[in-house]
């Protein structure tokens, strides 16, 4: 059997299932990279996927993965480690003679952000770039998968309210389905996207409550947009939802990013990269709806 020659991390998560979901279509040989043999793992290996198993902590694990891999997509949690990860994964990835990596980043990586996470997704930037191996970074806006996420999907379901912290501001949602489709084909043929950086946009810019009309219109249920303050929504994310300190920073910081702009704005990258135009946020809510069952 021909051994995989593509590594993807965050293998069971939402942008690394969706690329070795496009790549397995695309009869591409994939390895997941994943912490653990759990049943997800399970599941990609009867797929034929190769699991390897390791976190970011450990260089001979990455380094072991990497074996024989030409491309390989990292993927960081929001959370406290990303630099040396990053450190780690492109030094194991040079070892091993990888030729390109594709970046998970976030669309308000900067030097000068005051959310910590993002400033170290900035210069996890420039540690792959410093390491010769060419390296595609990815940008995207507000994925339109938060409208789906469990804590805010039952909020939304309960109350049919958005109470998010975003005022007027204006984003054109992405789905995570779409960001593994760029990463996949970036992956499968990596020529001609060395060392550029993507933004990720959905295909039509929208406030909150022409999303929530969106949504609406695909329920069937009247739904609202109801602005939060940024901090109301802070203690929430404290107080209910329980997020850890580094989440709570960086989504505070987050909310003022984005009434401020920063995540703002659209264009074709998904259509010109993958060939097929993203989803519009009624595609996705009526491919999600059962979310709101």
């Amino acid at each position: 059997m021909t051994k995989a020659n593509i590594l993807v991390s965050g293998a069971t998560g939402r942008t690394g299932g969706a690329a070795i979901e496009q790549l397995l279509n695309m009869g591409k040989r994939v390895r997941a990279y994943v912490r653990s043999d759990s049943e997800k793992a399970a599941a990609l290996r009867k797929r034929g996927v190769e699991i390897a198993l390791g976190d970011f902590t450990n260089i001979d694990a990455i380094r072991a993965a990497m074996e024989g891999i030409d491309a390989a997509y990292f993927l960081y949690p929001i959370a406290p480690g990303i630099i040396s990860a990053a450190a780690f994964f492109a030094q194991a990835a040079k070892e091993a003679g990888v030729t390109a990596i594709v970046n998970m980043s976030q669309i308000s990586a900067r030097r000068e952000s005051a959310s910590h996470a993002a400033q170290d997704h900035w210069i996890s930037e420039r540690v792959f770039d410093w390491s010769g191996v060419a390296t595609t970074h990815l940008r995207p806006t507000f994925f339109a998968d938060w409208l789906v996420y469990d804590h805010f999907a039952k909020e939304i379901q309960a109350r049919k309210k958005i109470e998010f912290p975003f005022g007027d501001g204006r984003h054109a949602p992405v789905s995570a389905e779409d960001q593994g489709r760029v990463i996949a084909h970036i992956l499968a043929d990596p020529a001609g996207h060395e060392g550029k950086i993507y933004t990720l946009h959905g295909p039509v810019e929208m406030n909150h409550t022409e999303i929530a009309a969106a949504m609406s219109e695909v329920l069937g249920v009247k739904i609202d947009y109801a602005p939060a303050s940024i901090d109301a929504f802070r203690q929430k994310m404290e107080q209910v939802y329980h997020f850890p300190p580094f989440l709570v920073q960086h989504l505070t910081e987050v909310a003022r990013n984005y009434q401020a702009g920063i995540f703002a704005g659209t264009n074709d990258n998904v259509e010109t990269i993958t060939g097929a135009p993203a989803l519009t946020v009624q595609a996705f809510i009526e491919k999600n709806r059962g979310v709101y069952a």
